[in-house]
Parts: structure tokens; sequence; C-alpha cells
């Protein structure tokens, strides 16, 4: 059996050393990935912080974790059926005030349509990506578009740019689908409890009307039907809500 020489086991365990110093280097950056994504989760799942703020929080992590020169959340005007950017932080004048995209236009759109991640190597000279002349002027190369899924439905999307041709790896994209995944969680659920607000509102109002109803009907022995359009017309004569009306019936009478 050959012997090894002190010369070679140096070799060896300065070998060694390097392989343990780098996975020791990629272990502190997981945790260090990780103690993120968990600060977002908490944030989001607590509701420890209003929307902007966990978007912004969300946009200025995942461009630190991946090194990239832009990241920007994109979420989906329903009504104009286009895009608007919620959240970035570059502080380029001329990416943030670029014209909103349709929702049919661009890679964007693609991920919309498609559902799934795209990445483009090289924006500036891909046909689908929509602003080119941008890229072009900001110095922006590689792309990585990933869609924000909430119950089973596409609210938006993150996009993130490099200042160099970059191939985005497996984990780069999981780790974009994951802070995705919470951006659209935040957004939907406050767009949920705005929902239920509203409803609320709606049902308190529509309680008031029927209240200040049978008010008219008892006092004034009107109909149902001859109440109601009493309330309509004092709306439509002053200008004043519904609302008002009926609470100022109500008011009247409790006082007499």
């Amino acid at each position: 059996m050959p012997r090894t020489s002190i010369k070679e086991l140096r070799k060896i365990i300065e070998e060694k050393d390097r392989e343990i110093y780098l996975l020791r280097n990629e272990l502190e950056r997981k945790n260090a990935e990780l103690d993120k994504i968990v600060e977002i989760s908490s944030l989001v799942a607590l509701q420890l912080s209003s929307v902007d703020n966990i978007l912004n929080l969300i946009v200025t992590i995942t461009a630190e974790l991946l090194n990239t020169k832009i990241c920007s959340i994109m979420l989906i005007d329903e009504g104009r059926k286009e895009f608007v950017i919620k959240a970035t932080q570059s502080l380029d004048e001329e990416y943030k005030n670029k014209p909103n995209l349709k929702l049919d236009q661009g890679i964007s759109g693609l991920v919309v349509k498609e559902g799934h991640p795209i990445i483009v190597s090289d924006i500036r000279e891909d046909q689908r990506f929509f602003y080119r002349d941008i890229a072009k002027r900001l110095g922006l190369v590689s792309m990585l578009s990933v869609p924000m899924h909430f119950r089973e439905k596409i609210i938006g999307v993150i996009n993130v740019y490099t200042s160099e041709e970059h191939s985005f790896t497996k984990e780069e994209v999981n780790i974009v689908q994951t802070l995705a995944n919470y951006a659209a969680i935040a957004v939907g659920s406050s767009q949920l409890i705005e929902e239920v607000i509203k409803l609320k509102e709606t049902l308190e109002i529509r309680k008031l009307i029927e209240k200040a109803k049978g008010i008219l009907m008892k006092h004034r022995e009107m109909s149902e039907e001859e109440a109601y359009r009493f309330i309509q017309k004092k709306s439509m004569d002053t200008g004043k809500s519904m609302k008002e009306i009926a609470s100022a019936i109500c008011l009247f009478y409790e006082i007499s």
C-alpha cells in the first residue's frame, strides 16, 4: 500500500477545509434566506403590517436574495384589464412610471396566460418583452417572471431583472415563487376583508332603510312601496344618500 506524503496530506486537509468553509457559507446563506422568508410569512399570517408594507418588504428581500437589479410586483386591475406596479425597490423613475401593460402584453401577460414562471435570458432581444428600449437604457438583461396565485386565480406577477445575463436556477425560481405566494395571500386576504366590510355596510344600510320604511308605514300610513319611493325622492331632491335620509327619519320619530 503506497504511503501518503506529508505534502499530500496537507493538500487533502486544505481541500477538506475549503469544502467545510464553502458548506458553512452555504448553510449561513440558507439560514439567512429562511429567516427572511419566515419574517414575511409571520407578517402575512398575523396581519402585523399593511399590505403595501408587506409587498415593499417582499420586493426588497427578493432583490437581496437573488442579487437582482430590479424586483417589482404588478397586480392585475380587472376593471382596466392591465397590470399596475404595486411595489418595487427600484428608484428609477423611468421604470416606475412606464405605461401599464395590458393583460395580453409582454412576458407578464404570457405568465398569466400560461400560469407558470417564465425565464428570459436577454429581454433586450426578446420580441415578447414589451419595453425593450427601457431595458436597454436601464441595463436590464435577464428576467424571471412568476405568477401570484390566490384561490386558483392569478392576481399578479413578481418580476426580477438582472444587470448581466443570468441562468436562474430551480432554487431561485422556488424562492421567488414562495415569496410570490405570500404576496398573493397578503393581497387576496386584504381584498376579501374589504369585500366583507362592504357587504356588512350594505346590509346595515338595507336594515336602516327597512326600519325607516316601517316607521313611515306606521306613522304616515304609507304602503311599503310608497315609503321606499318617499325615501328615494328625498334622497334625489336633497342630494343626500338614502342611508342619510333613512337615518334622519328614524332619529326624528325616535325624538318625537
